[in-house]
């Protein structure tokens, strides 16, 4: 079974080609460079940029793949949540090829591509404890199957990749901040600066990451003689010791409601084992081998897509595209693309390969 999937929910237009084999015949990723100038994505660019490169990506992931739009069993599209004008782009191009050439159509949830992409790459088996932490979501999920989500937390306000942007911005790094952040990390006092831990006595699992971002603007505002946080100059030194600080808060943040889900998750389910990060916030090493620990203290295999597989591309929309199909989902032509897209969202029951969803 060869399954196409096409992604460009954000700032990202790719596609890629699988196999049931767990093979990645070929892929194709173009990120957008217009929006480091404004130090965030903006959506009407993106929608452009995508209906201006997606007829060639497309072309050049089937070159790699060494196969023909004939020879695919189904296209797959990351339908929502994302950039409405981006994720119709890829939606309308994903059904004209699969209206063109009678092939079935899978709409994929994008964070579902990214929470099975370990699946494909480390071989996970289901359930799973799954850590998705991206740009815009960060959520405690059990992977019991395809579309089938238990989420035990997520975040009350900012996004743990947010809020990684928005500390980069106040400090004149540019975006994407994440990379940067961990960069410069590597070279700073993570004990240096006192910063709070949110909700780490709620009792459940869910996550807050805005009193984490105003500390870090406060300390930044102690550095400008107006308290403008436009207006501060920080030696080298002190931008790194931020970012270290942050980093090491913003980890046990998630450290300290993984450890409580990984109870519940182990209460229910005593036989499973993985532990999985998924998102374009797992491409972070610290964060990955902060969890590989704690894994470790609980018996439990960890696991992470290799992390060009982190940030948005086609592969994960392709392998999920071929789970879904291989459980009988596949969609309409006439399904909307969804701005918003829960993941947890109670999936409609599979009726065999080929069975028109909703």
């Amino acid at each position: 079974m060869i399954v196409l999937g096409i992604e460009s929910s954000c700032d990202e237009t790719a596609a890629a080609v699988v196999n049931d084999k767990h093979e990645i015949l070929g892929e194709s990723v173009l990120s957008q460079e217009e929006h480091k100038k404004y130090g965030g994505v903006v959506p009407e660019i993106a929608a452009r940029a995508h209906l201006e490169h997606i007829d060639e990506i497309i072309e050049l992931a089937l070159k790699k793949a060494g196969v023909s739009l004939q020879d695919i069993d189904a296209v797959a599209a990351s339908s929502g949540p994302g950039l409405i004008g981006g994720v119709v782009v890829g939606v309308m191009a994903a059904k004209a090829i699969a209206l063109a050439l009678d092939k079935p159509f899978v709409a994929v949830n994008h964070l579902e591509g990214h929470a099975l992409t370990a699946r494909l790459t480390a071989g996970v088996e289901y359930p799973f404890l799954l850590l998705l932490v991206s740009g815009g979501h960060c959520q405690i999920l059990i992977v019991k199957n395809v579309g089938d989500y238990q989420r035990l937390g997520t975040t009350i306000d900012d996004a743990a990749g947010e809020a990684f942007d928005k500390v980069a911005k106040m400090l004149g790094l540019g975006y994407p901040g994440g990379p940067m952040i961990e960069k410069l990390a590597a070279q700073g006092d993570e004990n240096r600066f006192s910063l709070p831990r949110p909700l780490q006595n709620s009792g459940d699992c869910n996550l807050s990451f805005s009193g984490l971002k105003t500390a870090v603007r406060k300390i930044i505002e102690s550095y400008a003689p107006d308290g403008m946080v436009e207006h501060a100059i920080l030696p080298k030194q002190d931008v790194a010791d931020v970012c270290a600080c942050f980093q090491k808060a913003a980890t046990e943040c998630l450290l300290m409601k993984l450890e409580k889900a990984i109870k519940i998750f182990k209460e229910k389910y005593p036989e499973a084992e993985d532990l999985v990060v998924a998102g374009g916030v797992a491409a972070n090493t610290y964060l990955r081998e902060s969890m590989e620990r704690l894994a470790k203290r609980y018996n439990m295999t960890f696991a992470a897509p290799p992390v060009r597989f982190c940030t948005d591309n086609g592969v994960m929309i392709a392998w999920a595209g071929l789970e879904r199909f291989k459980n009988g989902y596949t969609n309409s032509l006439d399904f909307k693309p969804r701005p918003r897209w829960p993941l947890d969202e109670n999936a409609p029951k599979a009726v065999g390969a080929g069975g028109v969803k909703a």
